[in-house]
């Protein structure tokens, strides 16, 4: 009767530490090293890492619960390239805000056709709301739409949240090889802005 008692509270303890695993969403290492977990977002840590039930991580799984709802259902990409003002201060907008957003950067002629093809506009910036496309910036609208979606007005980021960093449009294309000797790599052609309206 003992024993069973004993196995019984040990399934029974095992049970409660599965269930807090599966409530904590957030591994946190401190700058001395310690590690805990929690289901809210720490004030401050040296690094926060988002647990997911199948154990994988990504920017989207580091972001608080309402965050991760909102960016599944309306994911804000913003489309920019060097030297654009409006590029510039519709990315200050979304950082301002503490938008989760991926940034897509239009800055070879192999970008520009790769816009044209994907949002069907060489304007810039373009900004993605789920399937709403606005193009040029426009603080209202865009924060007309943001707040549509149910973005707050006010960051609800982790301090130390980074997104993911921004990539060129265009995949670079490989080396191609001739005869029997290895072409050598070629830069990417610099956008004409010919063909963008800042």
């Amino acid at each position: 009767m003992t024993r069973l008692s004993t196995r019984a509270t040990a399934s029974a303890l095992l049970a409660l530490a599965s269930a807090g695993a599966a409530m904590a969403q957030y591994k946190v290492t401190d700058a001395d090293g310690k590690v805990s977990y929690t289901d809210r977002p720490p004030a401050s840590a040296a690094r926060v890492q988002s647990i997911s039930p199948s154990g994988a991580t990504s920017a989207i799984d580091n972001l608080p619960y309402e965050l991760r709802q909102i960016t599944s259902r309306y994911p804000v990409t913003i489309y920019t390239a060097k030297g654009c003002g409006g590029c510039d201060a519709g990315r200050s907008l979304l950082r301002q805000r503490g938008i989760p957003f991926t940034e897509k950067t239009v800055n070879t002629n192999a970008d520009v056709e790769a816009l044209t093809r994907v949002e069907g506009s060489n304007d810039l910036p373009v900004l993605k709301i789920g399937s709403k496309q606005l193009k040029g910036f426009s603080d209202g609208s865009w924060s007309e739409y943001l707040d549509a979606a149910g973005y707050p007005r006010q960051s609800k980021l982790p301090p130390n949240w980074q997104g993911p960093q921004p990539t060129a449009l265009a995949p670079s294309e490989p080396v191609k090889e001739t005869t029997a000797k290895a072409a050598a790599p070629t830069a990417p052609t610099p956008v004409q802005n010919n063909g963008f309206r800042f």
